[in-house]
């Protein structure tokens, strides 16, 4: 990221024990130079907004905020300016990354203005949008927002009901809400600050549909005041980012120049006609939205980073609170010594570090797909699946992970002080912008039967009947590219998986890969059955919901297993790789014993073995133990941008 030398409040170099410097710098994996970087040089002073600031408070020093942030290099780190229309992928998810450390209100405000509404008019604008209004958007002169949603219509973006009509007589574009439902809704930066946003809705020339478009449409004039034929509405308090100021907007036939439309894919040429340079409407539907993957990549990092923050806080308190009398313990026994409290902490700094070499991965992929690299149609499908379950299984758990530290910090963490509870009102949304978790999920396993349907459409005959064979004995199918890795490490053990020992990394790969395998054919299977008794193709997939959640579930787990299992190729034997096996063995054994159900119903475990899982979880936990510092100390949140008195407090 790009900082000014006299970016001021620099933090002091941290403390750390080695095992801790070492965990984050394999944490932070290969972008490790970027995010040290941006702890060494992050603007700390006031980093933590007041929670007893009201909305309108908070909405200023919100704002406040993020022009101090920009002018010091931390706001539109990545975007481009105008004067350069290259854009750094990696740069501008380090910089979200970074402020996900701080006041949550600011960093979403900062995704809001720079990754969503600056993002719609780099990706979908053409040279001439990025000329004139760029440079305005990444010095904060012109604030606006991405007014996609509608009270109507929130994950189906394709029936949003706001029309964008081509007018020949003037050469316009006229925006109209043709009804309530129409409504913009739930839009940052248009309760107060903004003066124009990025529309999206459906486009019409001479009377043909062409699909939903996005044009650019002022809002406000210079004082604030609603512009002839818009009308914006306040969403007031919120259940968090109280700095965020969400509002409404709806149109009565607004007019607004041609140029204003972001043709980058389609729009009116100076003939009145329509034309774009992709000539399929899905096609370019889905390439208009694809190019906006980058926010969800973003938003599943953020809230990795608030989990971690959460998990810190709680960390460092049991290491220092001490709680009732014991022989040989003076002052009492330490909240971490207590076995049910590592429960509570440790499998889930264990699932942090998880997500983390998970996310390095994701990010290699948009940096490929986004930066200068080539890459193919497949890519982006792969990058677009990954970014859609990433965001799911990282905001549900950070949700639950920060609700868990709350719980764990007792009555301090319900201090407002402690930031715990302000980092959970925070983190709820996250779990339903950028999309839906559960449709999100929906949208992994669509794209998993596709991929299964072109395997099994690219066998020969011969291959379809040793397939079907496979299918039938419930056997696993052959490994693909994507999981090739843990193919090979459960091949090993397939045979006899109960002759090994249950940290065995072979042991862990096969029921990953047994269990996303399995739950994906027996799924299709399913779906052939109901297909066939069904006329109604909607009720065939609404009736399997719950199979089709389960099913990307367990491949997104199999894919974070296999990051890190990646990850631990990189670390050189010794203490550090010691420490690292055990994290990943209790990552991987948590998710099998909350899913020992499923394992022992389709007979991939016996009884005895699923009993025995909770002792060995504990086992690990109580090895884990000496290092819970350094564990946190790995997951890269400085002891001192905590913000919490209970971390530190008064001897």
């Amino acid at each position: 990221m790009t900082l000014t030398p006299e970016a001021p409040h620099v933090p002091a170099t941290e403390s750390l024990t080695t095992l801790g410097a070492d965990l984050r710098t394999h944490l932070d994996g290969q972008y490790h130079p970027q995010r040290s970087v941006g702890r060494a040089t992050f603007p700390t002073e006031g980093m933590h907004r007041a929670p007893e600031m009201g909305v309108v408070e908070a909405r200023e020093w919100t704002l406040n905020r993020l022009l101090e942030l920009e002018r010091h290099g931390f706001g539109h780190a990545g975007v481009p300016d105008g004067a350069n229309t290259v854009q750094d992928p990696l740069t501008a998810v380090m910089a979200f990354e970074m402020l996900a450390h701080a006041d949550l209100s600011v960093t979403i405000k900062s995704g809001v203005q720079f990754g969503l509404f600056g993002g719609a008019v780099t990706n979908l604008g053409t040279a001439w949008h990025h000329e004139q209004f760029l440079p305005a958007i990444t010095n904060l002169t012109l604030l606006g927002g991405f007014a996609m949603t509608e009270l109507g219509h929130g994950s189906d973006v394709a029936s949003v009901e706001t029309t964008i009509t081509y007018v020949p007589e003037t050469d316009e574009y006229e925006i109209h809400s043709p009804t309530p439902t129409a409504t913009k809704a739930y839009i940052g930066n248009a309760a107060t600050h903004g003066t124009m946003a990025a529309v999206f809705g459906q486009l019409i020339v001479d009377g043909t549909g062409h699909g939903v478009h996005t044009v650019l449409v002022p809002l406000r004039d210079d004082n604030g005041r609603d512009l002839p034929g818009v009308t914006t509405g306040d969403h007031g308090h919120k259940g968090g980012l109280l700095g965020v100021d969400n509002g409404t907007i709806r149109f009565d036939h607004v007019r607004v120049p041609r140029a204003m439309l972001l043709n980058r894919y389609g729009g009116v040429n100076a003939d009145g006609t329509y034309e774009s340079p992709i000539d399929n409407p899905n096609r370019r539907f889905f390439t208009m939205l694809g190019t906006l993957v980058r926010g969800r990549v973003c938003v599943g990092g953020g809230a990795g980073v608030a989990a971690r923050r959460a998990l810190s806080i709680a960390t460092r308190h049991a290491l220092n609170r001490r709680q009732f009398p014991a022989a040989g313990r003076d002052g009492g026994v330490l909240l971490l010594d207590y076995l049910t409290h590592q429960r509570r902490l440790l499998p889930r700094i264990a699932q942090s570090y998880a997500l983390g070499f998970a996310q390095n991965e994701l990010i290699r992929d948009l940096v490929k797909v986004q930066g200068e690299e080539p890459s193919t149609e497949e890519d982006q499908r792969n990058l677009e699946t990954r970014a859609a379950g990433m965001k799911a299984v990282t905001t549900w758990f950070a949700n639950d992970a920060v609700q868990e530290a709350r719980e764990a910090c007792g009555g301090a963490g319900y201090m407002s002080e402690n930031h715990i509870v302000e980092i959970r009102r925070d983190i709820d949304i996250f779990a339903t912008f950028e999309g839906d978790n559960t449709v999100l999920m929906q949208l992994v396993t669509k794209a998993l039967l596709t991929d299964y349907r072109k395997e099994w459409s690219d066998l020969d005959r011969t291959g379809v009947v040793q397939a079907t064979a496979r299918v039938a004995g419930e056997q696993v199918a052959e490994a693909t590219a994507v999981n090739i890795a843990l193919d090979r490490l459960a091949s090993a053990v397939r045979r006899r998986p109960e002759e090994t020992t249950l940290v065995d990394r072979r042991w862990h790969a096969l029921m990953f890969e047994d269990r996303a395998r399995h739950s994906l054919e027996s799924l299709a299977r399913r779906m052939r059955a109901v297909g066939k008794t069904k006329d109604d193709q909607f009720e065939a997939f609404n009736a399997l919901g719950e199979h089709v959640q389960f099913v990307a579930r367990a491949h997104m787990d199999r894919l974070v297993l296999q990051s890190f299992v990646d990850a631990l190729d990189a670390v050189e034997p010794g203490e550090t790789r010691e420490v690292l096996e055990r994290v990943c063995s209790l990552y991987a054994l948590t998710s099998i014993y909350e899913q020992r159900a499923w394992f022992m119903e389709h007979n991939r475990i016996s009884s005895g073995r699923s009993k025995a899982l909770e002792g060995q979880i504990d086992a690990l936990c109580r090895e884990l133990r000496p290092h819970a510092l350094s564990l946190v100390e790995g997951l890269g949140v400085p002891a001192s941008w905590l913000g919490a008195p209970l971390v530190a407090p008064e001897k």
